[in-house]
């Protein structure tokens, strides 16, 4: 069936994210927005709007040499030169550690912009225009550069050098003492950095390889210096591509660990129509462009995760740069990232392939870096989540087959939390309320961690997991009612007495807000934070009425922004407006005040349920659509300075926030719909 798509509302040739040199062309603006563009196998390329690398996770090859893992950067970047009328012009920035910038080339770019997901630069040489595209092969671990003269009164010659290195993307190198094994042809060369490593090729279509191999000493990562962490390495440059090209003339460069690789119109070509077609499928062809741009962002979390019993697994990467597939952000993002986009089978691949992983009713919390490595299992929260998400599943699609296939792992789950299991997990048989944690682990969302100390501890019967078990066990007990009234009685019994001690344990008179934990070491904990707004947001709420609105209000005063909610109050004594610094002050204030994203869709979803106002539920999240063109271009930061003007922090693009805005954009734009699995009674 052909892809139709109204071209002329589509962000594929009418992008949403556009920029002329008015950010282009300065440094600190071009700095701080990132492009990134992805393999759908947990590879990546990106870098920054300036062409300065400023991240050790950026590059134009970070493979995934083991899907979804083990990702490895191999080209690390380009020097680009061209040559005009007999003046030199810089297609490339880098930046070294003795404070040289070298090559200026966002000084010649004329415009940036997205069609869809793809970065295309256009740099102006005098009355000469330059474009420059990239994209990656869908399912390989190959990206395709072109250089195309859209305009000149004479030939431009371009001399391109290659930068590459072989090394772990949390990891930044030195040069010393080794350098790759280089075989050089006319127009391809492979690398090879040492024995057992991963060979890859870099390719052309045209142009002269004149092989030197020098290395580049002392590039500086000036988001690592921040960071508190080491921000130095070198890249090794195998030698130059020099290439004359004619007005309308195009150089194609391929950097791949295949050995078959398509070409590169074709995979430009094919990556459109894919794209398209996910537009498509999402039904967005006449939808808003905001719509459009975060359907592709989240398109760029589904990844492959292969498992000895299925090749096809399907996980979702947490964030980019630096994260893998974590259970509770795969399982809060998953009906945005799938449902709301019309990706149900890609929904059910995710829940059966975490379905293998459950051990003693856990859910992993994480992956390791490399497969086969055995997961982490301290969460609370992400197996209740994943009830959520089979009901969101069901509710999507009327499908009941995946349940009937499921449901003995999913009772497995609940007998395991009420009779207890890791990391102080279980049932308080007194009133009915789960409790978790014990010390040294972080186990809930607020889950900082620096050597021993745990920042948020969070021990007890915390708000926000008792309302997921309060909606897992309403979410069992409509499924298994569906066939078997009598076996989903006791489901329903336990999640009444859920319902009663929650009101009578969480809500206090003396407070407007909800308590965030009970039963701890230290008792009652009544910190303002947003976990209890998910006792109002959830599909089974506990709190109605005045006291849903009383909560909201009480957020909405204290925590909330036009990007999120910040997880701590600003009264607090422990408060901390920025995020940044070293190791020990990042993840000490991680929690602490950060405005975090995906909590956006949460709060403005519990305002219209507390309200009944849908325009001005949707009037919350407006302001994300102007986020799409900062920070991570096209996609939702992790989290914000807790102070205004909420600088973005963090990752670049994170899965949660992306999918939470989507979900509630979509469901708060259109009328609402009859829910498949309704409240219990």
């Amino acid at each position: 069936m052909p892809i139709e798509i109204d071209r002329a509302n589509s962000i594929l040739d009418d992008p949403l994210i556009h920029f002329g040199r008015e950010v282009c062309g300065d440094l600190p603006s071009a700095l701080r927005r990132e492009w990134l563009v992805t393999n759908g196998l947990g590879g990546y390329a990106s870098g920054t709007l300036a062409g300065i690398n400023t991240r050790r996770y950026h590059g134009l090859l970070v493979a995934a040499l083991e899907p979804p893992v083990l990702r490895t950067v191999l080209v690390g970047g380009m020097v680009e030169q061209a040559q005009y009328a007999g003046c030199p012009y810089a297609l490339s920035t880098h930046e070294y550690a003795d404070g040289t910038i070298d090559g200026h080339s966002y000084r010649h770019l004329q415009s940036f912009r997205l069609e869809g997901t793809l970065p295309v630069w256009t740099f102006a040489l005098a009355d000469a225009v330059v474009e420059r595209r990239l994209v990656m092969v869908y399912g390989q671990n190959t990206t395709c550069l072109t250089y195309r003269v859209l305009r000149a009164t004479e030939p431009i010659a371009l001399t391109l050098t290659p930068l590459v290195t072989y090394r772990d993307f949390h990891a930044l190198t030195s040069g010393q003492g080794w350098a790759p094994s280089i075989e050089a042809q006319e127009h391809e060369i492979q690398v090879q950095a040492f024995a057992g490593a991963t060979p890859f090729r870099i390719l052309t279509d045209a142009g002269a390889f004149l092989s030197r191999g020098d290395w580049y000493w002392n590039f500086l990562h000036r988001e690592e210096t921040a960071r508190g962490l080491d921000d130095r390495a070198d890249l090794f440059a195998p030698g130059d591509w020099q290439v004359t090209l004619a007005p309308d003339e195009q150089l194609n460069v391929v950097m791949s660990t295949e050995r078959d690789v398509p070409t590169v119109d074709s995979a430009f070509t094919t990556e459109r129509t894919r794209q398209a077609g996910l537009l498509q499928q999402a039904g967005t062809n006449s939808a808003d462009r905001v719509v459009q741009q975060l359907t592709l962002a989240a398109d760029q979390f589904m990844v492959r995760r292969s498992g000895p019993d299925d090749e096809h697994g399907q996980t979702v990467i947490a964030g980019y740069h630096w994260f893998n597939d974590w259970g509770r952000d795969t399982m809060i993002a998953l009906p945005g990232l799938t449902l709301a986009t019309g990706r149900s089978t890609e929904a059910a691949d995710i829940l059966r392939t975490f379905a293998r992983y459950v051990e003693d009713g856990l859910l992993p919390n994480n992956f390791a870096d490399r497969s086969g490595m055995i997961p982490g299992y301290n969460t609370a929260d992400a197996t209740l989540w994943y009830f959520l998400a089979i009901r969101a599943y069901v509710e999507s699609t009327g499908d009941t087959s995946l349940v009937e296939e499921l449901l003995p792992v999913l009772k497995d789950i609940v007998n395991h939390h009420i009779s207890g299991t890791r990391f102080g997990i279980g049932v308080d048989q007194a009133d009915g309320l789960l409790r978790a944690g014990e010390p040294g682990w972080q186990i809930t969302w607020m889950d900082a961690k620096v050597g021993d100390w745990v920042v948020t501890p969070r021990i007890g019967k915390p708000v926000e997991i008792n309302a997921l078990w309060y909606n897992t066990l309403c979410t069992l007990a409509e499924l298994v009612g569906a066939t078997n009234p009598n076996e989903a009685k006791p489901f329903a019994q336990r999640a009444a007495k859920v319902r009663t001690s929650f009101r009578q344990r969480f809500v206090d008179e003396r407070h407007e807000w909800l308590a965030d934990v009970v039963d701890g070491p230290e008792g009652t904990d009544w910190t303002l934070r947003p976990n209890q707004i998910l006792a109002v947001s959830l599909p089974y709420a506990l709190i109605e009425g005045s006291q849903a609105r009383s909560v909201v209000t009480a957020v909405g005063r204290s925590l909330a922004t036009g990007f999120g909610l910040r997880s701590l109050t600003p009264d607090h004594q422990d408060y901390h407006g920025t995020y940044g610094g070293d190791t020990l002050q990042r993840d000490g204030g991680y929690h602490q005040g950060p405005v975090w994203s995906w909590l956006a869709g949460a709060f403005a979803e519990a305002h219209c349920k507390a309200w009944g106002d849908r325009q001005t539920a949707f009037d919350l999240l407006r302001p994300l659509a102007d986020h799409l063109t900062d920070a991570g271009l096209g996609s939702i930061s992790e989290i914000l300075d807790g102070e205004p003007p909420h600088f973005p922090r963090g990752c670049i693009a994170q899965a949660w926030g992306v999918a939470e805005t989507l979900r509630v954009w979509r469901a708060l734009s259109q009328p609402a719909s009859t829910a498949a699995i309704p409240p219990p009674s």
